[in-house]
């Protein structure tokens, strides 16, 4: 998996300008079957891949917390909300809430997740590959090849499939 995740940027580079074609016309004409297809190609790449391999999402990107996701883990972690924002949280310069550091400081060494019944709502739909309306998350999709291999090759597999 090391191997892996050091050659995956440099992977998902080269075929960067690809994707962003492949994406932009989709966008433009999207199959009907298409989030059919997407559910289809999640499924089949998560039944290969096992998160707890790699868990480079949690290493280098941080997720989103919404209001429902910080009232959640507060709760469960038997904090007020607004001490476990003071203790984990930053505003980004999107104010957004956000991790105020990666990797998660949530991740243990075995890369399980000691909140994983409570995560995020980005990380319960991370890598976001079967998600409705998918024609709509290409920059986010494109993103995501640079950070998780399987959302690499459900991008490689997808455009096998779908021709544009």
């Amino acid at each position: 998996m090391k191997e892996t995740l050091q050659q995956l940027p440099l992977k998902a580079a080269e075929k960067q300008a690809e994707n962003k074609k492949f994406f932009a016309r989709l966008k433009k004409r999207p199959p009907k079957d298409l989030d059919y297809t997407m559910k289809q190609l999640h499924e089949a790449e998560f039944q290969r891949t096992n998160c707890l391999t790699c868990a480079n999402c949690c290493k280098t990107t941080g997720p989103l917390f919404t209001r429902i996701d910080i009232d959640r883990i507060s709760k469960h972690l038997k904090m007020k909300a607004s001490a476990f924002q003071e203790r984990y949280l930053r505003t980004d310069e999107d104010g957004d809430e956000v991790l105020q550091q990666v990797p998660c400081t949530f991740l243990g060494t075995d890369n399980y997740c000691s909140i994983y019944e409570v995560r995020p709502k980005a990380c319960r739909e991370y890598p976001h590959t079967d998600r409705k309306k998918f024609q709509q998350l290409g920059a986010l999709t494109i993103k995501n090849t640079f950070v998780c291999p399987a959302a690499y090759n459900i991008v490689e597999e997808m455009k096998r499939q779908i021709k544009g």
